[in-house]
């Protein structure tokens, strides 16, 4: 079984950036989409982003189009997802998995395999 471990998070004001890293191991990354997920505080768990196995597909939540960045690098097997102009509601434990999650469809039955233990992200002044 594949393993995917997330870190990167912490603490920062409003308006401020973070770079959240999604390592892999025991998969070729190439064959998979990795989405990354959030779950705030007394909320269910929501898609932010994904992109294809090669990286030439890419999607957004509306809630972060313009903000974040999903990016990709197989030969490192690593997942970033850069956050840039980060508000209070995007605090939250933050997730990746491999995922069929291209067309935006984050339903948890779109996700193969398991989670991570996540990395909290708290955006507060």
């Amino acid at each position: 079984q594949w393993q995917l471990v997330e870190s990167g998070g912490g603490l920062v004001q409003p308006g401020g950036s973070l770079r959240l890293s999604c390592a892999t191991s025991g998969l070729t990354l190439d064959d998979y989409a990795i989405g990354w997920f959030r779950q705030a505080p007394g909320k269910e768990r929501e898609g932010v982003s994904c992109i294809s196995g090669r990286g030439t597909g890419t999607n957004y939540a509306d809630s972060v189009k313009g903000r974040f960045t999903i990016a990709r690098n197989n030969l490192k097997k690593t997942v970033y997802l850069q956050m840039n102009s980060l508000k209070p509601e995007d605090t939250g434990v933050y997730y990746c998995a491999t995922a069929l999650c291209l067309t935006g469809d984050y339903r948890p039955e779109n996700v193969i395999g398991s989670w991570g233990q996540g990395t909290q992200v708290t955006v507060s002044s």
